[in-house]
Order: structure tokens, then C-alpha cells, then sequence
């Protein structure tokens, strides 16, 4: 068992000195201890603020409004945390955050985030590629997808109390997807810890699906041949499928994804044109050549 660094990023890099890091790098890039910037992955888009980012969160196991998870969350324990990793891998077990973090190098990615609530941020995660670590457990052949799962612990989190949904919380992705580059196992943003509410230690961050696929918090990864029920399809097919990627001709049964409220910008500004695989298609869209997107929603 590894025991984790007690050095955080942001003891090195102050947050105004994050934000202008573009200069930072191109005049002091030996002088600050940062994660490498993965530029050809990251938008250039202005990040929404630490704040904005912490305080408007859907994190239903500590409550349904969206500053529940801030209030709540700091009651959770995180350390010690491990994943257990099994199903169709070499390497089956129980891995201590440290070693799993150790998997893969840390980058900094700027992501933009959407919502099925249709409003949207901009990101900056710390994290590695998820496709490192299934490569350091080993794929079997028959492996197809990847399921993930939720810490289940409702005397930390008390909207597991309720019954708005069948806990522990349960995503997956096809296993294309979770090898894709951007598929990443963010382990903080704006280069400190992940924040509790926003999915500490560990989460994942798929960019171009609906948030709720980003499943937070995660305790065990296990790699599958048929497709994982996940969540939200479980509790209204109807409404949530399998894919969630980002489709503006697809509506919610509910409301329409045409368009999207960016946060920070104030709740009556202008709404923007919500884009396919939220931008990042060119990247994505031949995992799906083929595929009806209008019934794979």
C-alpha cells in the first residue's frame, strides 16, 4: 500500500498564476512545479471560476439541489480510498489511490462540460487517461465495455438516504470510448485535489457525453463483454440512454438540447448554440460511424 504525497499543486502554484499560464510557460516554465498542459487536447476557452465550479454541482448522493453537494460533501472520508478493479482484466485486485494515480503522468486538460440540464462550463482538470490505467491492468480479449461504480456510504452521503435512485450509482462506457485520449481519471482541478464535491478523490471526466456519464467518486472498475446498466437508463429509459453523447437534435423527452446556458455568465444571459459531441467531434465522431444516434442516444 503507497501513501499519498501531501504536496498539493497548489502549494506551488497559486491560482492567478494558473490562470495566466500560458505566459507562465512560455517565460518561467522550469521555475513552477505544474502538470504538463496537454494543449492538443485542451479548448481554449476561458475556464469557468474555481467557485462557479465547486459551488453548482449535481452530486445526488449528498442532495438534489446544486448546492447540496457543497454543503454536504465535506462530511465524506477520502483517505484511505482504493478501486477495485476487476471482471475481464490480467491483473484483478484492489488498488490504493496512489498506486492507481501512479499509472498514468498528470496533465492538465481544459475541458468544456454539458450538462443534460442544458448549461455548460468550462474545466480545468487535473488527471491522467483512463486508457493507461486499463493498459497497466490488463485487457482480456473479450472485454467490450468498462463498468463503474460509486462509493456507497450513506451514513457520509445522505441522499442515498433516499430513493430517487437505485444506489450505488453505476456508469459504463463501450470500451473504445474509455480508451479514447480524452477519456481521463481526473484526480483534481485548477491543479489542487478534487474538491468533495465535485467527485473527490478520483472521477471520470468523458467531455463529450452528458455529465452524468462523468460518474464521480469511484470505488471499482470492471471490465465486461455485454454492455452495463447504468443509473439514469435504469431508472428512465425513456428519458436516458446508454450513450448520453452530446446531440442537439435529441431532445430531452422534457426540454430541448439546442441550445445551452453557460454558468457564470448570469442566469438571463444569452443562451448559446449547443454543438455536437459538445465540440469535440472531430475527435469522436468516427467511434460511431454507423450507429443511429437518434435511437443510440
Amino acid at each position: 500500500m503507497s501513501s499519498r504525497n501531501d504536496l498539493k499543486w497548489s502549494d506551488v502554484t497559486p491560482e492567478h498564476v494558473w490562470l495566466n499560464r500560458r505566459a507562465v510557460l512560455g517565460g518561467m516554465a522550469g521555475l513552477i512545479a505544474t502538470p504538463a498542459l496537454a494543449r492538443g487536447y485542451s479548448t481554449d476557452e476561458a475556464p469557468n471560476t474555481f467557485e462557479e465550479i465547486t459551488t453548482y454541482n449535481n452530486f445526488y448522493e449528498f442532495g438534489l439541489d446544486k448546492g447540496d453537494p457543497a454543503r454536504y460533501a465535506g462530511q465524506m472520508t477520502t483517505d484511505p480510498w482504493a478501486i477495485e478493479i476487476g471482471g475481464l482484466v490480467d491483473r484483478p485486485g484492489s488498488y490504493d489511490l496512489a498506486d492507481v494515480m501512479a499509472m498514468g503522468p498528470i496533465e492538465e486538460r481544459i475541458y468544456r462540460f454539458r450538462c443534460v440540464e442544458a448549461w455548460s462550463m468550462v474545466i480545468p482538470w487535473n488527471g491522467f487517461q483512463l486508457s493507461h490505467l486499463l493498459e497497466k491492468v490488463g485487457m482480456q480479449p473479450s472485454a467490450r465495455y468498462v463498468a463503474f461504480e460509486t462509493l456507497l456510504r450513506p451514513e457520509e452521503m445522505p441522499g442515498q438516504r433516499s430513493r430517487i435512485l437505485d444506489w450505488p450509482y453505476r456508469e459504463g462506457l463501450r470500451l473504445d470510448e474509455a480508451m479514447h485520449p480524452l477519456t481521463l481519471m481526473a484526480t483534481g482541478l485548477y491543479g489542487r485535489d478534487m474538491p468533495k464535491q465535485n467527485g473527490a478523490p478520483i472521477r471520470l471526466v468523458v467531455p463529450w457525453k452528458y455529465g452524468f456519464k462523468s460518474i464521480k467518486s469511484i470505488v471499482k472498475i470492471t471490465l465486461t463483454a455485454d454492455q452495463p446498466l447504468n443509473t439514469w437508463k435504469q431508472s428512465n429509459t425513456r428519458e436516458y440512454g446508454f450513450y448520453s453523447n452530446v446531440n442537439p437534435q435529441v431532445n430531452h423527452p422534457r426540454w430541448s438540447q439546442a441550445s445551452e446556458r453557460r454558468i457564470g455568465g448570469g442566469f438571463f444571459s444569452s443562451r448559446q448554440d449547443t454543438v455536437i459531441f459538445n465540440g469535440y467531434g472531430d475527435q469522436v465522431a468516427q467511434m460511431y460511424a454507423g450507429q443511429d444516434l437518434t435511437k443510440d442516444f
